[in-house]
């Protein structure tokens, strides 16, 4: 087990403290570490980015898809009113007539509600805070500005009125 010249409680010490180049070797081992950790959150970074651009894209070709699903969707149950209105009224003029009556209704609900939004945008105190906000939005841009770039962004909770 030992030799018989070196006593146990030699065996069993720790080494002398490490040299200089001992010391060296772990910072270098240290800096390459953390390059590779950098090199990898970078590489995580571009994959993300990535990911969200082609994300961007599948998103707004789905939402063209619901809309060509949905106006399909709509010809389909109009044809399908327009039958039963047919079988009702026992004639198809008078079945798309009371279609187009619906439809004429419709548009007609939609201009007014798009109007009375037309309308509270324009009052008194929705014009104030439209132009609050706006004026809050261009002086962050512009303190942003004068801040350089990385600077002039807002900590969570600080008001610079």
């Amino acid at each position: 087990m030992h030799d018989e010249g070196e006593s146990p409680h030699a065996a069993a010490a720790p080494d002398p403290a490490p040299s200089s180049s001992g010391w060296l070797t772990e910072v270098g081992q240290l800096a390459r570490a953390v390059k590779r950790l950098f090199g990898a959150q970078m590489q995580l970074l571009a994959a993300e980015l990535g990911l969200a651009r082609s994300a961007v894209s599948l998103m707004l070709l789905a939402g063209l898809a619901a809309t060509v699903a949905g106006v399909g969707l709509g010809l389909s149950l109009l044809g399908l009113l327009g039958l039963l209105l047919a079988t009702w009224f026992e004639s198809w003029i008078w079945a798309l007539l009371a279609l187009a009556l619906l439809q004429v209704v419709f548009l007609f609900g939609s201009i007014l509600l798009f109007r009375r939004c037309m309308h509270w945008m324009s009052l008194p105190a929705t014009r104030s805070e439209w132009s609050a906000m706006m004026r809050e939005t261009l002086r962050k841009a512009e303190a942003g500005d004068a801040a350089g770039p990385g600077g002039g962004q807002d900590t969570p909770g600080e008001d610079r009125s």
